[in-house]
């Protein structure tokens, strides 16, 4: 059997965790403060003192502009009844909501997250700068992909110049004449192209090792656990000089150096002028040299070509690093750290819940109240003063000393007595008066 109303024990309720809701809330307030503090120190300039008393005093105005916002909400918006003022409340607690967001729950996730943020930015532009060392590296070696057609076509010119020399397989003379010096000088041109494409593939190598060594420095800053600071001025240094690197990678190819002295070996041809004893070996001489003319012509082109698609591939823009506060690093990267974003968010925002349950809580006391009679919501101390102020009144005259009672009607049916006189058998019980007997007169007849 309930011995109080629900109404009455919800109230009770209320007032026994009222202390309890204060105290959270105060904790909370706190904890936004002491996380706001760390957020705010990484962002202020100057002395140690001004930033450490600057970041205190913010620190302490959102705790306490927290702490008052919400304790204002948790008293009225659950005595609120009327839905329009309700819902002007709740606009002012969504107002509210976004101006803690913006003033405590960004820095809060700064502190529980800036770290975390500034490595991973750190990772993303350290693979930044893998892609461009490797595609430097890839631009440079596409150049020496020119060799090996420089070489064959020197090898062909000595060939040629080698079966002029002994069989005359040209100009059919044997020996040294115009054409077996033309195809020399064609073949000395083509190794000292060679020379110099090969040349370049030493220095490549070496710059893409100085490169690799840039990053795997870059790489340990990173993952190697420790005060982020100073990683990350580390990391900024090695960064630039990975660019240096980046650069004369780019410097070596020698792509646009094929291309012009592949273009020389058409424009500056001069062939030798026929040596030939007679004429007719003269002219055997010059159809020959005109054949080479063509050869070098087209091998010049070839070259070009294949010089012209290597020097169309971008060229590999400079990068530079940017480095970032603890808190711009947490909003650049916001979504890899959605976690302590929901949790910086959650300490500011966690007494919605509470102001919420009070609603309720008020809502169904009212609702338990109005059902309930006037007789059964009066409490004993309500009783007992009543009381005290009826007979003022009636010492004063103002009451009268017995209440009058309305006159029944005439056709009302007479009640029963409450106590009907007894008709007791004759012999079997003997009528005591007791109205006439009084205390104290002794003991009764038996």
């Amino acid at each position: 059997m309930q011995l109080k109303p629900n109404a009455y024990r919800l109230q009770e309720t209320v007032r026994g965790v009222e202390t309890m809701s204060r105290f959270a809330l105060a904790v909370l307030a706190l904890a936004s403060g002491v996380y706001t503090y760390l957020g705010v120190r990484g962002l202020l300039d100057g002395s140690a003192s001004f930033v450490f008393f600057a970041a205190i005093i913010y620190s302490a105005a959102v705790s306490v502009a927290i702490y008052a916002f919400w304790t204002y909400m948790m008293r009225f918006v659950p005595l609120v009844t009327s839905a329009a003022q309700r819902l002007a409340l709740f606009a002012t607690m969504a107002i509210g909501c976004g101006m803690i967001i913006a003033m405590s729950s960004w820095l809060n996730a700064a502190a529980l997250a800036g770290s975390a943020a500034l490595e991973q930015h750190m990772a993303v532009t350290l693979q930044g700068y893998a892609e461009d060392l490797d595609k430097a590296h890839a631009n440079a070696l596409a150049s020496q992909s020119l060799l090996p057609d420089v070489q064959r076509a020197a090898e062909r010119f000595a060939g040629l110049a080698q079966n002029e020399r002994e069989s005359g397989a040209l100009t059919g003379t044997q020996g040294s004449g115009s054409v077996v010096q033309l195809l020399t000088q064609m073949s000395a041109q083509m190794n000292q192209l060679g020379t110099t494409i090969s040349g370049s593939r030493s220095e490549v190598a070496s710059l893409f090792a100085q490169g690799s060594e840039r990053l795997a420095t870059m790489r340990e800053l990173v993952s190697t656990p420790g005060t982020i600071e100073p990683r990350t001025d580390g990391f900024q240094a090695e960064a630039v000089q990975l660019s240096a690197v980046i650069a004369a990678l780019q410097q070596t190819d020698v792509a646009a150096s094929v291309k012009r002295a592949s273009a020389d070996l058409t424009a500056g041809f001069i062939a030798p002028v026929a040596d030939g004893r007679s004429a007719d070996l003269a002219n055997r001489q010059d159809r020959v040299m005109e054949t080479v003319r063509a050869s070098v012509a087209a091998q010049s082109a070839a070259l070009t070509t294949a010089a012209d698609e290597i020097l169309a591939t971008p060229a590999v823009e400079p990068r530079r690093y940017v480095p970032l506060s603890s808190a711009e690093a947490v909003i650049r990267y916001w979504s890899d750290f959605i976690p302590s974003w929901a949790g910086a968010i959650s300490i500011d925002l966690l007494p919605v819940v509470l102001v919420l349950v009070l609603m309720i809580v008020h809502d169904a006391m009212r609702r338990e109240a109005g059902s309930l009679d006037e007789d059964d919501t009066i409490t004993a101390a309500e009783m007992i003063r009543a009381m005290a102020l009826y007979r003022r009144m009636e010492a004063a005259g103002i009451a009268p000393a017995t209440p009058p009672h309305p006159a029944p009607p005439e056709n009302a049916p007479q009640p029963e007595e409450a106590n009907p006189p007894l008709v007791a058998e004759e012999g079997i019980v003997t009528p005591i008066d007791a109205a006439q007997r009084k205390r104290g007169e002794g003991q009764r007849p038996a």
